[in-house]
């Protein structure tokens, strides 16, 4: 039998310290050197192990200060669902926040990463919208969206969050103009919240989030938007839903 990685038996044993209660909710637990030297592993096993537990939500780093066992927290829950209904792709999300703050800027250069996602050359203008989403009065999730100019401007949609269809979402603020959604790909990944991330969500500067990269497709294929959307681990979980095909 192989035997187990030593950061996940450190981690295996750390975690029933933690659950025992050896460290009350809120304490700092021992330095990553001292506890790697009550368990004769390697600094970098030590902080392996430590990391897992921090994704497992039972410790929390924080920046300049040491890692700290967690306080337990209700996650809600995201529902992400691609159905199909008479051939249209429509992507509803549960657990949705109850209220946001949107702003938007019109005639912003394309970065090179957004202009590739767009299918438009770099600094090529678009509508950028900065939305802040809360539930409970919490803040749950940033979102950073992109589109092209060149297919809203001049239209009553070019402001996504005024005008008739404000706040209406991308499909059907789109449908009236006349541009019809068909796919949309997601790409998530873990990642770890800069400062100015954690500030918005009232978090800690490396907590884990769920990092999004959206783009939303017509049916020739052509993306019409793209957003980064950015969820702190610890206020949600996100869960993806498909219909099955018959």
């Amino acid at each position: 039998m192989p035997r187990e990685a030593p950061y996940l038996a450190a981690a295996d044993a750390l975690r029933k310290r933690i659950i025992a209660g050896e460290w009350a909710t809120g304490q700092r637990l021992p330095s990553r050197a001292r506890l790697a030297g009550e368990y004769g592993v390697g600094r970098n096993v030590m902080q392996r192990a430590v990391d897992l537990l921090i994704v497992e939500g039972l410790l929390e780093g924080r920046a300049g200060s040491g890692t700290y066992v967690r306080t337990p927290r209700e996650r809600l829950r995201m529902v992400r669902s691609r159905r199909r209904e008479r051939s249209l792709a429509a992507l509803t999300e549960r657990g949705r926040a109850g209220a946001w703050d949107a702003h938007s800027e019109v005639r912003v250069p394309a970065p090179p990463e957004i202009a590739e996602r767009l299918a438009i050359a770099p600094a090529d203008p678009c509508v950028h919208t900065h939305y802040e989403f809360l539930a409970d009065g919490r803040p749950v999730q940033l979102s950073s969206s992109w589109e092209p100019l060149a297919l809203t401007g001049g239209t009553p949609i070019m402001l996504p969050e005024r005008g008739p269809l404000a706040g209406k979402g991308v499909v059907e603020r789109m449908r009236s103009i006349g541009v019809h959604v068909e796919t949309v790909i997601e790409l998530p990944r873990p990642d770890r919240a800069t400062q100015a991330q954690a500030n918005l969500l009232g978090i800690g500067a490396g907590d884990l989030i769920l990092h999004i990269e959206r783009t939303i497709h017509d049916r020739d294929g052509r993306p019409v938007e793209t957003a980064d959307i950015v969820i702190p681990d610890i206020r949600r979980e996100v869960v993806y839903e498909f219909a099955v095909e018959r």
